[in-house]
């Protein structure tokens, strides 16, 4: 099941979006006002979820929002966690953060909320002074159960379902500043959807594969087998020092082919259209100004 956020008539619904991506059968407002809401009652709301669909409606009627517009934490994102992304990113030059090429542990990081656009928003790279503006597509994790130590073998169970992210990053600010969140955490840098595909339609995530185009270029092409820590592996890393909760968001890393791997690197500029897919999730598609 794919689940979304839309606006219509001025008001944010919960939907379910069509398999081909042409309708959306909004949820009564009663049933789950918001995301982050019918993520905390899915248990319950799912098994009865006919009897609070509304008629479908056509897709080009209403907006089709971020699914989580705002997430209620700073999105928890990993690097260098694909072999030949984090092979790029030494050759780059750009990686001020450690001397080792596979990192020993997951390099975990954040995004704000507020870095949060929806499918077909614009990315501002203007507010990037240095005018470096990279994409990274990524699989996103959506915690459905939070807890504190998940245990890997139990980290599965605790998944609510799956988004795309797309890890927008001013390279020059991320050198720069060292941590990462002033390159990663501008305004607009965080698109995310445009669904989330309930945990119980994917069989094997590892299976999934990302693919993402700029201007219709293929630059991103990978399985999520070819990371290097794992879904479990990240969110037991992550819960066994903060505790997760509903509607956490996970981003898990890119794969080779972002623009500071070419020579010379290929930055984003204003007119760019970055599009992100995922089989079963969609195509995240924003453009860039």
């Amino acid at each position: 099941m794919r689940l979304a956020t839309i606006e219509v008539k001025g008001e944010r619904r919960v939907a379910i979006l069509s398999e081909d991506g042409a309708s959306v059968r909004p949820l009564a407002s009663g049933a789950a006002p918001s995301m982050l809401a019918a993520i905390t009652a899915w248990a319950k709301l799912s098994a009865g979820i006919e009897a609070h669909l509304e008629a479908p409606v056509a897709r080009e009627t209403v907006r089709l929002l971020a699914p989580i517009p705002r997430p209620g934490r700073n999105i928890f994102c990993v690097g260098k966690n694909y072999h030949e992304h984090a092979k790029e990113f030494a050759r780059s030059g750009f990686d001020s953060t450690a001397k080792e090429i596979v990192p020993e542990a997951p390099v975990v990081f954040s995004k704000p909320p507020s870095a949060v656009i929806g499918p077909g928003e614009t990315i501002l790279g203007s507010l990037d002074p240095t005018a470096s503006v990279d994409y990274e597509g990524e699989l996103a994790v959506v915690i459905g159960t939070g807890g504190r130590r998940i245990a890997k073998a139990e980290a599965m169970k605790h998944v609510f379902g799956y988004t795309i992210v797309n890890d927008v990053t001013a390279r020059t600010l991320q050198q720069k500043h060292r941590q990462w969140l002033i390159g990663k955490g501008i305004d607009t840098f965080c698109p995310m959807g445009p669904a989330i595909l309930t945990a119980d339609a994917v069989a094997d995530p590892a299976r999934m594969t990302l693919k993402t185009w700029v201007n219709g270029e293929l630059r991103q092409d990978a399985l999520v087998a070819d990371l290097i820590f794992d879904i479990p592996t990240l969110i037991e890393t992550i819960s066994s020092v903060i505790a997760l909760e509903p509607g956490d968001v996970i981003a898990t890393g890119t794969p080779v082919g972002v623009g500071i791997g070419f020579s010379p690197p290929k930055y984003l500029a204003a007119g760019d259209v970055v599009a992100i897919e995922i089989a079963g999730i969609g195509r995240l598609e924003n453009p860039v100004a």
